[in-house]
């Protein structure tokens, strides 16, 4: 992984307080002058960037292949996965929710059928349609989409693991990061306030400013592929609390109720920690970061850490 700053790195800055924590715990990593990173990683321009940390045991996970395994898992667990359900709602009076079945693809002979689910506690883990699929949450969280773009590259030497590491570039300012190269194309998104969502939203696409606003980021930074056709586009969900902490608590009018959300675009990269977490919410088991992830309704909008997420 390789964190790049502009400006040089300040106490209380992303880049800084990680170098800190590194050193806390003995992990070592290494900064690069302008040379250094001209020479181990070309595709990005040394001009640019006055600060460069390399982080050799850092990196990211294949997202999809990881839910599959972990789905097999649960399976072999005797977990009851229910794959064609669809919540649509809480069951107030009997603890649990309303389950319905979503049709087979080009099954038009199906038929929905609906089925109730209860429990002594429920654990809505509804990531970004939370607030439409629970009302009464929707003043705690926000669902946003977030621009993703997949670039083929002029020239993919420059873009393989080797030479092009996972990277972010003033990421808490800026809110661009970027993989390497795979399957022949590298992917760039940004981490910033983006657009609010809602499931019946048709604005599910990436817009003509955002390409512009990531191609005027490229040309300063990544020049070589400032001018890549790009060959695919996504919105990334996130759920958003106020002020981008995770919300894993339960429900004070409905103590049987455990919302577990708000992972304001971390919640992949914790998912092995959260688990246990949000068991100690469900338990009443005492956890200092249950405090942090407190049912929280006094956070204004406007208290995000990252000035790269904070709306306009």
């Amino acid at each position: 992984m390789l964190l790049l700053r502009r400006m040089p790195m300040q106490p209380g800055d992303f880049e800084y307080e990680s170098c800190r924590l590194f050193l806390e715990r003995g992990h070592k990593f290494e900064r690069l002058t302008q040379e250094g990173l001209r020479a181990r990683f070309p595709a990005f321009n040394a001009e640019v960037f006055s600060e460069s940390v390399f982080d050799p045991k850092a990196g990211y996970v294949e997202s999809g292949h990881v839910v599959a395994t972990l789905v097999d898992y649960a399976k072999s667990l005797g977990v009851d996965l229910r794959e064609q359900g669809k919540v649509i709602g809480l069951l107030e009076n009997d603890r649990g929710v309303l389950l319905e079945d979503r049709p087979p693809r080009n099954n038009r002979g199906f038929r929905k059928l609906s089925e109730s689910i209860l429990g002594d506690i429920v654990v809505v883990a509804t990531g970004a349609w939370t607030p439409y699929l629970f009302p009464f949450t929707k003043s705690l969280f926000r669902a946003s989409g977030q621009p993703v773009f997949h670039f083929r590259p002029a020239k993919p030497e420059l873009f393989v693991p080797e030479r092009f590491p996972f990277f972010t570039a003033d990421i808490s300012t800026t809110g661009y990061y970027g993989f390497p190269m795979n399957q022949g194309v590298v992917k760039i998104a940004n981490h910033g306030a983006g657009h609010e969502m809602s499931p019946d939203s048709p604005e599910r696409f990436v817009t003509s400013d955002q390409e512009n606003q990531v191609r005027d980021f490229l040309k300063s930074t990544i020049p070589t592929l400032a001018d890549a056709p790009i060959v695919h586009t996504r919105v990334c969900f996130y759920c958003d609390t106020h002020d981008g902490d995770f919300w894993i608590a339960p429900d004070p009018v409905r103590p049987w109720l455990v919302i577990a959300a708000g992972d304001s675009g971390h919640g992949f990269k914790f998912a092995p920690v959260l688990g246990e977490i949000i068991a100690d919410a469900v338990e009443g088991k005492p956890n200092p970061l249950l405090q942090k992830f407190r049912w929280r309704p006094e956070v204004c909008a406007g208290s995000q850490k990252e000035s790269a997420r904070c709306l306009e």
